[in-house]
């Protein structure tokens, strides 16, 4: 059964920095694409980011140069170091796994299938 468990949520203020972590259980983590989504209030679910199993990545413009996924396969671990952060930013996080041995990196919701139960993220004006 895969568990995914995020961590690293909470308030700051705009211009802050938070570091997200996604500890994996369950599957082969070192050959399985990873993603973090977000749902803002009142919105729908969007990408964010992604690291497939061979790192490579993908981002959301409205993300791209302020946020940095990472993974370590030894801590079956992904991370999301949001740098600059916005109001916009306030959402609930969630990490994802997607497919295994991919040669290219989904970046929708169709592309992932075990979700963890996510993390809240503030960022105040």
């Amino acid at each position: 059964q895969v568990q995914l468990v995020e961590s690293g949520g909470g308030m700051v203020q705009a211009g802050g920095s938070l570091r997200l972590s996604c500890a994996a259980s369950g599957r082969t983590f070192s050959v399985t694409d990873m993603g973090w989504f977000r749902r803002p209030p009142g919105k729908e679910r969007e990408f964010v980011a992604g690291i497939s199993w061979s790192k490579n990545t993908a981002y959301a413009s409205s993300v791209k140069g302020r946020f940095t996924i990472s993974r370590d396969n030894a801590e079956k671990t992904v991370y999301l170091q949001m740098n600059s952060l916005k109001p916009d930013d306030t959402a609930v996080y969630y990490c994802a796994t997607g497919r295994q041995f991919t040669t290219v990196l989904a970046t929708r919701e169709t592309g992932y299938d075990y979700w963890g139960q996510g993390t809240q993220v503030t960022v105040s004006s």
